[in-house]
């Protein structure tokens, strides 16, 4: 009995290291990223289809924002009131602000993790808040603790905020200097006739506190850009007279601070499909151009169901609008102000032309835009986006200013429409703007300018390099270099092979807007917009999410072989050299020049890296073509393509 228990046990451990090394030896390729994702599963807050769920929530900012523009001192200083909203299901004993402005020090985390050399997002060192008579009041009392680390301030509460509806309101006091140099966000820029004040950043704004992963206080660095919460502001801007002041939301006091007859102008570029003056070149400087010049003039806006609030003031503006026409029997304002610097043919003459058609085809295509004015501000910034308000270069011309025109208005859309978290997750605002940009520049004027992305072949150089990176990668750890590709032109080529490739149009195309509908004024997640999409399209691209977004591998489709079978017609051999399976995509041609389109599902590659095809014909082929629109960002392209010899 010992004895065969002996021997049961020497031959079960053979059989097993034998099937071990066998397991070793079989190459089942890719069929791992066909596995589950386990973790994306729904709960009381985020479904599994990619909605909100029954008890999602999230909290809710007002702000009413009263600032001073001082010119000589480069000073802005202002006061602000926040009226929170805690709509979460558990209390709060204190809340997390931004302060942003505290980037622009010395010994800020963003200026010390700065390289030597600078880079993009290198800032002036002279600035910060001065924050004073801090409160934070509540039905229970009124609080004035506050603690200051970087960029984040911490307001402490008299008594935990009641979960689900508590609510409380917290003013301060706050004055900074405007930096020349705002981390290309924001700054000054002198020009012959004054300067030019592009504001952002500038007033301590509420953290997201949300069910993931509770508050939101990442530092601002640099790369990461932003997440924030929804609410109304209400906007009062003090400048000097003979300044020119726009700010997202709408102008509530036109009569006093427009002469009559910009009042009359204004009220013709509302009706007007061109553009029209609402301060000429030549009026630029005069008395003419303001209804006083000196002393000091406020200017009131309003908006509504917003994340942020930006603007801009100078004495040095031309000032342009057109109606634009966005859909549902709903008109905006495109606008453009700038300085004789920008002025001139296929220049910024051209941004409310460009404005006015971005808007239009992403409000037409994709969601219909829900503010009033899109304006265009030509600054010292290469293109920042915030709501209803863009800063792009003011040397811009022709292709690359319509670029960056149309790259931060399709912003309006990503982040601000849907609401993700830039500084954690920037391809959900870049890379799905660089998509819709390259369909709304195919579109504009008949192609006049090319897209930036002709298709994700371009990407095949930087995908074959050594010092690449995946998507997944922190902006704030990602190269300098890569970051273009990681936030977005790679996310980019994800979706346009979806559109292109995998899903089709009609597809991709209903699933694209339902996440935005499903998703506006909300706080998405990666896993919400993967959710959604499968969703809404039917079809299970575990394999793509993994690969493309979550890997860092590659693509490699390879014909290896075609051979007439012996039965009639022929074998047709493909192969997954790659770590990305796809769907197989080929064109035949036939040695009478004519073709046939053979298209195999990804689940070819589910057990293993080759896949043999069997062609029925009774014509003779001469050749076969992987992907013959040349769509696939496939790194080996020599293999791509079998001819007869």
């Amino acid at each position: 009995m010992n004895y065969f228990k002996s021997s049961l046990f020497l031959t079960l451990l053979v059989s097993v290291f034998s099937l071990s090394i066998f397991a070793q030896e079989v190459d089942y390729g890719n069929q791992h990223l066909f596995d589950q994702f386990t973790y994306r599963q729904g709960n009381v807050y985020r479904t599994a289809s990619g909605k909100p769920g029954p008890e999602y929530w999230q909290n809710s900012a007002d702000y009413v924002l009263d600032a001073t523009l001082d010119e000589k001192s480069h000073t802005v200083t202002g006061n602000v009131i926040i009226h929170y909203t805690n709509n979460s299901p558990e209390s709060l004993d204190f809340i997390w602000l931004y302060v942003e402005q505290n980037r622009f020090t010395e010994n800020s985390r963003g200026t010390l993790t700065t390289p030597v050399q600078g880079n993009r997002y290198s800032g002036d060192i002279e600035g910060g808040f001065e924050l004073s008579a801090v409160s934070a009041k509540t039905k229970t009392g009124t609080s004035s603790k506050y603690l200051i680390d970087d960029t984040r301030m911490q307001v402490f509460l008299d008594q935990p905020l009641a979960a689900k509806g508590g609510e409380v309101t917290i003013e301060m006091s706050f004055k900074f200097k405007v930096p020349v140099h705002g981390m290309d966000r924001m700054g000054r820029l002198d020009i012959k006739d004054g300067t030019i004040y592009a504001i952002a950043q500038w007033y301590p704004r509420v953290a997201v506190f949300d069910d993931v992963v509770g508050w939101n206080t990442e530092p601002y660095l640099g790369a990461g850009e932003f997440y924030c919460e929804y609410g109304n502001f209400d906007v009062k801007i003090t400048a000097p007279a003979n300044h020119t002041v726009v700010c997202s939301g709408v102008l509530q006091n036109p009569k006093e601070v427009l002469t009559k007859t910009q009042q009359e102008r204004w009220a013709e570029a509302e009706k007007s499909d061109k553009t029209v003056y609402v301060i000429k070149p030549s009026e630029v400087g005069k008395p003419s151009a303001h209804v006083k010049n000196s002393g000091m003039l406020t200017w009131h806006f309003k908006m509504e169901n917003t994340r942020d609030v930006a603007w801009a003031s100078s004495q040095a503006f031309i000032w342009d609008a057109a109606k634009m026409n966005l859909g549902d029997g709903k008109s905006g304002l495109a606008q453009s102000v700038y300085p004789k610097e920008s002025d001139g043919k296929n220049a910024w003459n051209r941004s409310t032309e460009y404005t006015k058609a971005a808007v239009e085809f992403y409000s037409n295509t994709y969601y219909t835009y829900p503010y009033h004015n899109a304006i265009n501000v030509a600054a010292n910034v290469g293109g920042m986006e915030y709501p209803g308000v863009s800063f792009c270069g003011y040397k811009s011309t022709a292709s690359s200013l319509w670029g960056v025109t149309d790259h931060e208005f399709g912003h309006n859309w990503f982040p601000m429409i849907v609401g993700s978290n830039e500084r954690r997750y920037p391809w959900m605002d870049e890379g799905l703007n660089t998509f819709i940009n390259h369909y709304s520049t195919v579109s504009f004027n008949n192609g006049e300018y090319d897209t930036r992305m002709e298709g994700p072949r371009n990407l095949i150089p930087y995908l074959k390099s050594d010092t690449r990176e995946g998507i997944d990668t922190s902006p704030e750890v990602a190269g300098a270099r890569n970051l273009a590709y990681t936030a977005y032109y790679k996310p980019f080529a994800g979706l346009y092979l979806l559109r292109e490739y995998i899903l089709g149009h009609e597809r991709f195309d209903y699933a694209f807007k339902s996440y935005i509908k499903t998703w506006a004024y909300k706080h998405p997640q990666p896993n919400d917009f993967f959710n959604h999409i499968e969703s809404a399209a039917g079809e299970d691209l575990d394999w793509f999410w993994k690969g493309w977004f979550y890997g860092n591998g590659n693509i490699d489709i390879g014909i290896s072989s075609v051979k007439p079978y012996t039965n009639g017609g022929y074998l047709i051999t493909v192969e997954n050299n790659g770590q990305i399976p796809m769907p197989v995509e080929l064109q035949v041609i036939y040695s009478d020049d004519s073709t046939e389109s053979v298209k195999l599902p990804v689940e070819i590659w589910q057990r293993g890296n080759s896949w043999t095809h069997l062609l029925k014909t009774t014509k003779e082929v001469k050749r076969v073509v992987f992907d013959p629109n040349k769509i696939v960002p496939d790194v080996n392209i020599l293999n791509d393509t079998w001819n007869k010899l």
